[in-house]
């Protein structure tokens, strides 16, 4: 089963896992990782690597980041590039996408990484109203 690490720039990673134990459930092997206003980002990698050695050694592990290119992503991804062989790095974090992670851990990672690329994608979407004499259009 893939393990995740849910990393973000203040409370966010805490708020998104909560969220999605609310519809899918408690789930094992999912941590969560904060860089908070005060913290340094040797502090961060720490925190990272704690996260990575509750898991067991052999674990495939997939990091979840919120932003490409800021420090969750630049500490997670310095982890991801000793442990290429069993770990990978997601980023573009939203709830249908955490969700979605649910349903395809036992999966390769390679494929779990390339199915969340779609799926982040497809959970953004706008309303369009219809306008007064608009039929909707079946799909």
């Amino acid at each position: 089963m893939l393990a995740f690490i849910v990393v973000s720039h203040g409370e966010f990673a805490k708020g998104v896992v909560n969220s999605s134990y609310m519809i899918f459930g408690q789930q094992p092997k999912v941590k969560t990782v904060t860089f908070e206003l005060d913290e340094e980002p040797e502090e961060l990698s720490q925190k990272l690597d704690a996260a990575v050695a509750t898991f067991e050694d052999n674990d495939e592990i997939l990091f979840l980041v919120d932003l490409w290119g800021g420090s969750p992503f630049n500490a997670a991804s310095r982890i991801v590039a000793e442990h290429a062989d069993r770990m990978g790095l997601i980023t573009g974090l939203n709830l249908p996408m955490l969700i979605e992670a649910y349903t395809v851990r036992d999966k390769p990672i390679n494929e779990v990484i390339a199915h969340l690329e779609e799926t982040g994608k497809i959970g953004i979407k706008h309303l369009e109203l219809l306008q007064d004499g608009e039929e909707a259009e079946l799909l």
